[in-house]
């Protein structure tokens, strides 16, 4: 009996790593899933959009009569398009609760190509949608301060290509707070019921906010990288266009998809918030609090910008001794991202901080904050610490005015930019840079 039941266990055994194998080898639940896991087929998993989880705040709740006194999207389909950067033919989505106040039950899910192939529309294709599944399951439930990764699901997505993704929940999440990105300049829409596959909304409620979809992921072959852009309303798009995706790491992806040599192998993930800042909570976590979540747990990450601390400066009293502390804290906060991004294996690019001259809240009469701004971008320049650096200042500056913007970069407010001045971003970072994964 021994016998026999020891060699009915190794045959178990043997069995078992066969099957992990081949499922590893089709990129299933057991296949690679982060940075530096690479399958024996030579692809892995790489996020190929991204948006930069937060607390909802007031003001950008879902709309009436959305958002109850105790809940939010009870009985509610919530339909959000999104714009994937590179491409791929199977896929994985990843929702956030980071900030919810109750478990978020997710009912159904599908991915769908929207009408057109439009960013913002209401409308899908008629015949592609999918539904999503959780470990087999079509539903789920994301406990607070977690998130869920669906299963692989086959679908097909162009480098650049806008997706529809459709959730509805029966129950809506029991809190009001809730896990959303404001800042989306992207329309989303809400309609009461359960209409996961429908075609169109006919009725439903436009809301310009990304609510619980925090990723999107792409099997992709092992060439195939991110970077991750950490900053706070410039990269988040304020001045930008709803619906256009012309901010400018938006607009910097295009001119990889646009060029020869490979470069599209190169995902541009947007981490970014307005109002973030890098030592002090505002709108979202500060940036040393959220690195690790945002940037180092992301999938296929090689590279990082760092492109934030002007919201540290201008918050900061404009005295001496304020602005000089802010100064020194920001530099060392630099230097705290590249020790914890390097031990990852991460390459650190340090972009200057943009002028603000003219900008009511921020510019000071005695110009102590220039002074400071000019201070950090000097370190940025000279320090040596970071592996590259990106001058968005020299780019966007008003060569009359060092401490202003151009005035044809200008949204209005002399600190944010419009979509010409978010061009400038985009063209001023060396492609070289992003040109296929590191050897």
């Amino acid at each position: 009996m021994r016998r026999t039941s020891s060699h009915s266990s190794l045959a178990a055994v043997g069995l078992l790593v066969i099957a992990l194998l081949a499922t590893a080898s089709t990129g299933g639940a057991s296949g690679a899933s982060g940075t530096g896991s690479t399958a024996p087929g030579g692809r892995h998993w790489v996020n190929t959009w991204t948006a930069m989880p937060q607390l909802t705040e007031p003001g950008n709740m879902p709309p009436a009569p959305f958002t109850q006194e105790d809940a939010v999207l009870v009985d509610s389909t919530l339909r959000q398009t999104v714009r994937v950067t590179v491409g791929g033919e199977r896929i994985r989505l990843r929702f956030s609760n980071a900030f919810g106040g109750a478990p978020l039950p997710l009912t159904s899910v599908s991915v769908a190509r929207p009408t057109g192939g439009r960013a913002g529309v209401a409308g899908i294709e008629p015949g592609s949608a999918r539904p999503v599944t959780f470990q087999g399951s079509t539903s789920t439930t994301v406990p607070v301060g977690a998130q869920a990764v669906s299963d692989p699901l086959p679908f097909d997505v162009a480098a650049g290509s806008n997706l529809t993704v459709t959730t509805y929940l029966a129950e809506g999440q029991a809190s009001r707070d809730i896990t959303s990105h404001p800042g989306s300049r992207t329309t989303s829409h809400l309609l009461a019921g359960d209409h996961t596959d429908a075609v169109d909304l006919p009725g439903a409620t436009p809301t310009d906010h990304w609510y619980f979809l925090s990723g999107i992921e792409t099997w992709a072959p092992a060439r195939t990288t991110a970077v991750a852009i950490v900053g706070d309303s410039l990269t988040d798009g304020r001045g930008s266009t709803t619906n256009r995706n012309d901010r400018w790491p938006d607009q910097f992806f295009d001119r990889l998809l646009s060029r020869p040599g490979g470069t599209v192998d190169t995902a541009v993930l947007n981490q970014a918030a307005g109002g973030n800042r890098v030592l002090n909570d505002g709108l979202g976590p500060n940036l040393l609090a959220r690195l690790d979540r945002d940037v180092l747990a992301q999938s296929g990450v090689e590279r990082l910008v760092v492109f934030e601390g002007i919201n540290d400066i201008g918050t900061a009293p404009a005295t001496p001794a304020a602005q000089k502390d802010v100064a020194a804290r920001l530099i060392a906060a630099y230097e705290q991202i590249v020790v914890r991004a390097h031990a990852q294996g991460i390459e650190v690019y340090g972009a200057t901080l943009l002028p603000f001259g003219g900008n009511g809240m921020y510019d000071d009469a005695e110009g102590l904050r220039e002074e400071t701004r000019r201070t950090v971008n000097a370190w940025i320049r000279d320090s040596g610490r970071f592996d590259a650096v990106i001058d968005f200042d020299a780019a966007v500056r008003d060569p009359a005015a060092r401490e202003r913007l151009l005035p044809a970069a200008d949204s209005g407010d002399h600190l944010h930019l419009n979509p010409h001045g978010y061009g400038l971003l985009a063209d001023a970072v060396p492609v070289r840079l992003f040109r296929g994964a590191r050897g």
